[in-house]
């Protein structure tokens, strides 16, 4: 018996050449079994009939779309031309309603039979006094679907729409293929058995038929978790069998000792204790290195926990071993950052450190290339001008990424080729995004993870207030008081793309007031659609205190590191999600003194978004807000970020949503791999079919679109 795998999907009914090419070409659908694997988004509940007269008098918008059941009394064609419109007149036996049509009034008005019964499904309105439906879906009642009352809504695609397939073309096309005899015996379970009943999940051939047409709505609960575990643990599998193969077969540049630089370092130049967490990582870091193979270890840092420290600890463990190391931020003001952070904290043992930027000057460059090369410079800071093909090492063994997700693989590969021998050096990648565990062990699969969760003694958490428009004076007198002592301040607005012209309008005039307002103090003024250089030369001005005030969008997220500055204002606070607000907040309580987040909203926002910036005035604990930015925004921004870095797409399991099932994929992943780590044994082959034939559909439907 042919699989459903194998089913070219134009041979089913309702498809044909045409409809099969179009589902191709949107949604990557080309077999029976493709289009299985299409989930309903949502489901309707069609098992309830609404009685025309029950309408009158109805609050109508607040009434989801329903059904009626009844037959046409009267038809007729108004207007001419592109004003043509059908018009009819249905009764369910209780009053009447119209109906009207502006497409396909032919075909439609020839179908509608008097002496048949119809079930209609629609969104009911009032049109001149009248009920009236528009475009309804439309049935035969002899010939209805039905399926306990509940429809699946299918995602779309606007070539689809433009096609004529919709929701019930999929629905209807679904039902053909699950109404061929024997269908179940043709669709083999990718699961292991063991796997299935360990976690209690049902069979693929009962989940398939209850997510697409459910009986109640607790089989639908089952069916749709038996889906997403099957992808999350698809996920976990795949990624735990790359991260041991990449630890038995990735060789690497052993480092077993601890040495001088390291030794003088922490007796001389330590600039604070390090924190049990800081001693933890170093020590986790330092057991990877000192075997043989190569180290790829994320650390996770919220924003002042400490991450360059161990990073450069790192680097000085690799020197001791006679290697050099390098450290990448995705900008020159980052990484000039960086280094003078570096250079200062190192500047009492002699360390050789050099900064390459797109900026740095030939001459520079010339003997920074040098001293690569003959490997007189311990340590190179830079931005991808590190990656050129002229920069050569004469030993790199240890590389540092910070903010890894602005770095392609592409560029990572670049790196990695510039260890000694053909062998790459060690990767440390450095994030401040928090990312709850159960994220983390999806998106950062194959490697392995290191959380710094405490703060440095003497760093004060900054203290953060919701304030409203009516109180803006109140504000602009604290944020005067602050500059009056020398301090500087952020203010931020947000920069959305569907509002884009309005926020730059809502930006300027923001920069031209505080201009105003307080006109002793020089103002800069950045965001994201700047050239490169004029942005740099603002974020210059205000990182040098040469510009007290700073008006910017979200452009100063990431990379700016102003002790001195101790007020953040944010703007229109409600439209940034809580992991945003956080990492803006950490722009200010890097010095000594005691700062302020100051989060400005409307007086008028809802009960919801009030409760999610009163998360931002409770805590300053990144793992805390992400969790919580999660729960209120559910996948949105969060998940398209993190699942760019998966093995393939997710069509049912939500990152930010279903963090237990992405905890049980892993542990029976974990065990699986335990007994069969190549998933060579008969029973798990098709479970590795299935996550050769993912990871390769990803691949190419990347490409096509």
């Amino acid at each position: 018996m042919l699989s459903l795998r194998n089913v070219d999907i134009k041979y089913i009914k309702g498809v044909g050449p045409r409809r099969a090419e179009i589902l191709a070409k949107e949604l990557g659908i080309s077999t029976a079994y493709d289009l299985l694997r299409h989930y309903p988004t949502s489901y309707v509940d069609r098992s309830r009939f609404y009685r025309i007269h029950d309408l009158r008098g109805a609050d109508l918008e607040a009434l989801p779309a329903l059904q009626v059941r009844g037959r046409f009394v009267s038809s007729n064609v108004l207007g001419e031309g592109a004003r043509a419109r059908l018009v009819a007149l249905f009764s369910d036996g209780t009053s009447t309603m119209e109906i009207a049509w502006f497409k396909g009034i032919k075909s439609i008005r020839k179908s509608l039979d008097p002496a048949k019964t119809f079930i209609l499904f629609g969104k009911v309105s009032s049109f001149n006094g009248k009920l009236q439906m528009v475009h309804p879906e439309i049935e035969d009642d002899a010939k209805a679907i039905t399926s306990g009352g509940m429809r699946g809504v299918y995602p779309l695609t606007e070539g689809l729409r433009k096609a004529n397939i919709g929701s019930k073309a999929i629905y209807t096309i679904i039902r053909n293929i699950l109404g061929e005899p024997g269908t179940e015996r043709r669709l083999v379970d990718p699961l292991p058995s063991t796997v299935l009943r360990s976690r209690g999940l049902m069979h693929i051939s009962d989940a398939v038929r209850e997510v697409h047409f459910p009986s109640t709505a607790e089989k639908l609960q089952q069916a749709r978790f038996r889906f997403k575990f099957e992808e999350l643990f698809y996920i976990q599998t795949d990624m735990l069998m790359r991260s041991k193969g990449r630890k038995a077969q990735s060789a690497g540049l052993p480092m077993p000792h601890i040495g001088e630089w390291f030794n003088r370092f922490y007796s001389t130049c330590l600039p604070f204790d390090l924190t049990g967490a800081q001693k933890r990582v170093i020590k986790e870091i330092r057991a990877d290195i000192m075997g043989p193979r190569q180290m790829n270890r994320l650390v996770q840092g919220d924003v002042g926990s400490g991450k360059t420290l161990v990073a450069l600890m790192s680097m000085l463990l690799a020197i001791d071993n006679g290697y050099q190391a390098a450290l990448l931020a995705p900008t020159e003001i980052l990484s000039g950052q960086h280094y003078a952070t570096i250079r200062e904290m190192a500047s009492k043992i002699g360390l050789n450190v050099r900064l390459l930027t797109g900026s740095t000057k030939a001459r520079e460059r010339a003997e920074i290339h040098k001293g690569l090369e003959d490997g007189s410079i311990h340590m190179l800071v830079g931005t991808h001008a590190i990656l050129e093909d002229k920069v050569q090492f004469a030993r790199l063994g240890f590389a540092v990424i910070d903010e890894q997700h602005r770095f392609g693989v592409a560029q990572r590969a670049r790196l990695w080729a510039k260890g000694p021998g053909g062998l790459a050096p060690h990767i440390l990648v450095m994030t401040a995004t928090p990312i709850p565990r159960t994220l983390a062990m999806t998106v950062y699969g194959d490697l392995d993870v290191s959380v710094i969760d405490e703060l440095p003694p003497g760093r004060k958490p900054v203290e953060t207030v919701l304030r409203f428009d009516q109180q803006r004076t109140q504000v602009y007198r604290a944020m005067g008081a602050q500059l009056r002592q020398g301090r500087q301040v952020y203010i931020v607005y947000p920069l959305i793309e569907e509002n884009e012209k309005l926020d730059l309008k809502s930006l300027e005039e923001g920069y031209e007031n505080i201009c105003e307002i307080f006109r002793d103090y020089r103002v800069a003024f950045v965001h994201g659609k700047m050239k490169p250089a004029e942005k740099d030369h603002q974020m210059e001005l205000f990182a040098s205190g040469k510009a007290q005030i700073m008006v910017a969008t979200t452009v100063i997220e990431v990379g700016v590191n102003v002790p001195n500055a101790t007020t953040m204002i944010i703007e229109n606070a409600e439209r940034f999600g809580l992991s945003q607000l956080h990492q803006l907040r950490g722009r200010v309580g890097r010095g000594a003194e005691k700062s302020y987040c100051v989060l400005m909203s409307r007086y008028n926002i809802s009960a919801d978004t009030r409760k999610r910036l009163d998360v931002m005035t409770s805590t300053t604990d990144g793992f805390i807000i992400a969790e919580a930015d999660m729960q209120f925004r559910g996948p949105g921004d969060i998940e398209g970020t993190m699942q760019s870095g998966l093995p393939f797409e997710l069509k049912i399991a939500s990152l930010a949503q279903d963090g237990q099932i992405i905890a049980l994929a892993r542990s029976a992943a974990e065990e699986l791999l335990t007994t069969d780590p190549q998933l060579k044994s008969p029973e798990n082959s098709s479970l590795a079919r299935a996550i050769r034939e993912m990871t390769k559909r990803q691949a190419d439907w990347s490409r096509i679109s």
